[in-house]
């Protein structure tokens, strides 16, 4: 029995070595700066600038977004989170408290966003096959209860 396990252990171990080693780090992670002149904003005025800046994180992905809104209000807003679908903290926006995240495919992730534990929009963020570009389409109802949507496309740094 014994000589029957240790290989089949062995076996397994080097095929999940080698799927975790094909997974490779998020396409996500770098520095990406907004294309106001590519980016679409259906309600209020166009932010005036963002850059985005994603890393790696025990596991999972931090990110810190700052930007200058269109009246020329500077905001940094911060967060670290697995795509495992659970809840993590977001600091610097009134308009969400938490979000969840999951993985759509090797360059597409999902988020909900959160106020008080309830939905208050949905983020969809995919990078180029080329990985030159990011792309964020977003969903969310406004701390103030205003409806908005934006298509965000942003250049790699």
């Amino acid at each position: 029995m014994k000589t029957l396990f240790l290989p089949l252990f062995a076996a397994m171990l080097a095929t999940m070595s080698a799927a975790a080693l094909a997974a490779g780090p998020d396409p996500v992670v770098g520095t990406w700066q907004l294309n106001a002149a590519h980016s679409t904003f259906t309600a209020g005025p166009a932010l005036k600038s963002q850059t985005r800046t994603y890393t790696q994180s025990d596991g999972g992905i931090a990110l810190v977004m700052k930007t200058v809104t269109a009246d020329g209000h500077e905001v940094t807003t911060q967060t670290a989170y697995h795509l495992d679908g659970k809840d993590y903290p977001v600091t610097g926006t009134p308009d969400y408290d938490s979000l969840s995240a999951k993985q759509v495919n090797a360059r597409t992730a999902s988020f909900t966003l959160k106020k008080g534990g309830k939905a208050v929009g949905t983020t969809t963020r995919t990078v180029s096959k080329d990985g030159k570009l990011l792309t964020s389409k977003t969903k969310l109802t406004t701390a103030q209860g205003d409806k908005s949507e934006s298509v965000m496309v942003f250049d790699r740094q």
